[in-house]
């Protein structure tokens, strides 16, 4: 088991980690580190133990701040979620394009043909 230097607030220790973990440990005594020399700049020279465990405080309030944000991202992604399934679970709109029946077709097609036809006797007879 290794056994890691930190130093919080000015102050070093020796704390033990399981193999691999180096990396984590080093990542929260940073953290810890910052809100202890936060500690230090406002309040001064304390104890070992009050200095850890104000620095403990503060990180837990900054967690739970955190786990509530994303409690209400949970929230709003489930939301979200539920609404993509309802729009999923929908059927296809469809859209239709009337055809006109080619009798139609036909038909407007004579009735063009008879116009042109007395369109063009007419014509020939205003002549």
């Amino acid at each position: 088991m290794p056994q890691i230097d930190i130093s919080i607030g000015g102050r070093s220790f020796e704390v033990a980690c399981q193999e691999g973990e180096e990396h984590y440990l080093h990542s929260a005594a940073a953290m810890l580190d910052t809100e202890a020399a936060h500690l230090s700049s406002q309040i001064g020279r304390m104890s070992e133990g009050r200095m850890l465990l104000m620095a403990g405080l503060m990180l837990a309030d900054k967690t739970s701040g955190l786990e509530d944000k994303v409690k209400e991202a949970d929230t709003k992604m489930a939301q979200l979620q539920a609404h993509i399934d309802t729009l999923e679970a929908r059927p296809a709109t469809r859209v239709e394009v009337p055809v006109v029946p080619s009798e139609v077709t036909d038909a407007l097609a004579e009735v063009a043909a008879r116009a042109e036809s007395l369109a063009d006797q007419i014509e020939a007879s205003a002549v």
